[in-house]
């Protein structure tokens, strides 16, 4: 009787397990389809640099003997204009000219700077035209300062190379022979004597000069004591390839640029004109430097 006991639980567990209610069903349920990533391609947006602005930079060179000289450069989309003076050139341009002795208006409002033409035209040291009227016979081999009807300036030598073929030239400043070519100061820069007469005669008086560097940007150099050498010096030391002297002597030499609160300021150390002299009107040629 024990024997058979084991297999009668057996049996009870398996009834048991018989009767033992069914375990629901699991309801379906749909899933969501699985959705692969959306393939991509990288596209890079070009970087659009901002365009230059117009400014003037300025800046100061001191020479093996002391004289310090100030440069500005003028960068970005700019361009010049020739104003003819009250006296100089004077009534023989007035009357056909536009750009007169003072700046005017709409000029105003572009305004970056402006600076001083060259020698009195009667001391014979170049010609001078201004929007196509020739006022003082251009001469060859002189250095010139052209600039074009849209404003564009470069300097160069009349006759070797400029102006181009076809090259329309609105306005021509000429003053002496060049005082850098080639990036290098011209072996005459080392006689202050062939640059002009001086006041008092002597080496040391104010002077100014023009140059351009290899990427077409015109640099003004002027100093109320310096000699021709050191304004080529401070010239190719701020990478003009080719300049030409200015006006020199106390009365004559002026860089005005404009703030950045308005009005024009005196830019070079002790000049003695005021600031705004050729908003007024002014006796003697100059050139505006515009925001293009």
């Amino acid at each position: 009787m024990r024997a058979a006991a084991p297999a009668l639980g057996i049996v009870v567990m398996l009834a048991m397990a018989a009767c033992a209610p069914t375990a629901p069903t699991a309801q379906h349920t749909s899933a969501a389809p699985t959705v692969s990533p959306r393939a991509t391609t990288s596209t890079k947006v070009p970087v659009t640099k901002p365009p230059p602005r117009p400014r003037v930079i300025v800046s100061g060179f001191r020479a093996a003997d002391g004289t310090v000289v100030t440069l500005a450069r003028f960068t970005g989309p700019v361009r010049y204009r020739l104003h003819c003076g009250s006296q100089d050139p004077g009534p023989a341009a007035l009357p056909v000219v536009r750009a007169g002795p003072g700046i005017g208006g709409g000029e105003r409002r572009k305004l970056l700077a402006a600076f001083n033409g060259g020698f009195l035209l009667s001391a014979g040291a170049g010609g001078y035209e201004q929007e196509g009227h020739i006022i003082s016979p251009l001469r060859p081999g002189l250095a010139s300062l052209v600039i074009d009807g849209p404003g564009t300036a470069r300097i160069g030598i009349w006759g070797a190379g400029l102006p181009q073929p076809h090259e329309a030239v609105f306005s021509v400043r000429q003053n002496l022979q060049p005082l850098v070519r080639h990036g290098q100061a011209s072996p005459a820069a080392a006689d202050w004597a062939v640059w002009g007469a001086t006041l008092g005669g002597g080496e040391y008086v104010a002077r100014s000069a023009l140059g351009e560097n290899a990427a077409g940007e015109l640099i003004y150099a002027a100093s109320m004591s310096t000699t021709p050498a050191d304004l080529a010096a401070a010239l190719v030391h701020a990478g003009a390839r080719t300049a030409m002297e200015l006006d020199i002597n106390p009365e004559w030499v002026q860089l005005d640029i404009m703030g950045r609160k308005g009005g024009l300021r005196a830019a070079i150390p002790g000049q003695v004109r005021p600031a705004d002299q050729y908003l007024a009107g002014w006796t003697r040629d100059f050139i505006t430097v515009l925001a293009g």
